[in-house]
């Protein structure tokens, strides 16, 4: 009950979210896109960190981007997985604007501090 759960949120006064994993077709959000202030593109699949981005993503988040944008939406788009200094770039360049990293700086073997001036880099930040 997707459409009831969003407006549920709503009506308390919070923003409103909904999480694609990779699998999940943006068809599921045709009758509640415009009511939605975030949407969380997973770009691999859930359950455990340093798994490789889902190159067919990169589509799935121009074609999310392009139908908020058709709907004068100002929602965010997040992506979380396989976020590292060569996906980054592409995925800003698709639509996002809230990006989530895990291994690549928690994991990173220059340390926290370096692997985000990095990724900030590589975005041009």
């Amino acid at each position: 009950h997707l459409h009831r759960t969003v407006h549920q949120i709503k009506e308390l006064g919070c923003w409103a979210g909904v999480a694609l994993n990779p699998s999940t077709s943006l068809a599921t959000l045709d009758e509640i896109l415009a009511d939605v202030d975030l949407i969380l593109i997973m770009t691999v699949n859930p359950g455990f960190g340093g798994q490789a981005f889902i190159e067919r993503s990169l589509s799935k988040i121009r074609r999310l981007r392009a139908g908020l944008d058709d709907l004068g939406s100002l929602a965010d788009v997040e992506v979380d997985g396989g976020i590292a200094a060569d996906t980054a770039p592409r995925v800003i360049q698709a639509g996002a604007n809230i990006l989530v990293a895990g291994s690549a700086i928690f994991g990173a073997s220059e340390g926290v501090a370096r692997a985000i001036a990095g990724l900030r880099s590589s975005m041009g930040a």
